[in-house]
């Protein structure tokens, strides 16, 4: 696995999974185009908790991707710390497959992405680009990959359904639930 340019550790190898997931059947012809910018720092990514912005340029075209992912619930940060430590300061392949054989999941899943582009997809080149710059850095320091799962915040990464820890805040409000009476005068 040393061979791989993205995801030559086991952490990094997840956010692999995401642009190349393994039940895809056929070449898809924007991994090429996608690995080229991550390659090449044209990915811009910002962290912010559970949330990751990236700025891609490519030529002349900027887009802003938006991609946030799915905490880990608190039974999984539990177990986790049991493997990893509270505070580890280095996250081995190890590690990964010990959460692995104790049915932890510790691949990201995402919640939710979004990008400015004209594609209108969620598997666009921008966001595939995301995914190979978020592995590579990931494979330079694998605890981003569970810190952007809410790992070092257990109180604000439980996931929705835990017990513990404040409601959390719906993205989106259904339209009839709103009152019209709220911001028109009748």
């Amino acid at each position: 696995m040393a061979d791989n340019e993205f995801g030559y550790t086991t952490w990094g190898m997840d956010w692999v999974r995401l642009a190349e997931p393994l039940r895809q059947t056929r070449p898809d012809p924007l991994l090429p185009r996608a690995r080229s910018i991550a390659r090449n720092d044209g990915v811009h990514a910002v962290t912010e908790g559970r949330i990751v912005r990236a700025q891609i340029h490519r030529g002349g075209q900027a887009s802003v991707t938006h991609i946030e992912l799915t905490p880990l619930a608190r039974t999984a940060v539990t177990a986790l710390t049991g493997i990893v430590g509270v505070e580890p300061t280095l996250l081995t392949d190890e590690m990964h497959a010990a959460a692995r054989a104790a049915d932890i999941p510790v691949a990201p899943e995402l919640a939710a992405i979004d990008c400015s582009c004209s594609a209108r997809t969620a598997r666009c080149v921008h966001v595939l680009a995301t995914f190979y710059d978020l592995a590579r850095r990931v494979d330079e320091d694998p605890r981003l990959s569970l810190d952007l799962q809410g790992f070092d915040h257990p109180d604000h990464g439980a996931a929705p359904g835990d017990s513990g820890g404040a409601p959390e805040t719906p993205r989106w409000i259904p339209l009839n639930t709103l009152d019209p009476a709220m911001f028109f005068e009748v």
